[in-house]
């Protein structure tokens, strides 16, 4: 069974949380805001050299260490992880047959080193 231990070691941002409203030929449209785009790039650059790929069932299990005590989504910050991990080549998708579980992801408080801890298990 394969395995991978990933650390993304800045503030974890989420996408939700972040967005904006633009307007394109009269209509409104959301949009990833400025602060998610430069956290996705930075976390890209964690992930760039990672080799390994998984197009089977896995446990993605996400450890978010927030730099205050302030209350978060933990089912936003998923989704912004999962979208780096499929952008960043490491998931072939992150739908349900791929995702299958998110079993023992939380959030802990470290106001020093905020940083993003997943581990990736095959199914």
């Amino acid at each position: 069974m394969k395995e991978l231990k990933l650390t993304i070691p800045i503030k974890p941002v989420t996408k939700k949380n972040s967005q904006q409203i633009i307007y394109t030929k009269g209509r409104p449209m959301i949009i990833p805001s400025k602060k998610y785009k430069d956290y996705e790039k930075q976390a890209l650059n964690y992930l760039l050299f990672t080799t390994e790929y998984f197009n089977t069932p896995v446990n993605v299990e996400c450890h978010y260490y927030m730099p205050t005590r302030r209350k978060c989504d933990l089912v936003n910050l998923l989704e912004a992880t999962c979208d780096v991990l499929v952008k960043a080549g490491i998931l072939e998708d992150d739908n349900y047959t791929i995702i299958e579980s998110h079993d023992g992801s939380r959030v802990h408080y470290d106001k020093e080193n905020p940083r993003t801890e997943i581990y990736i298990k095959e199914v």
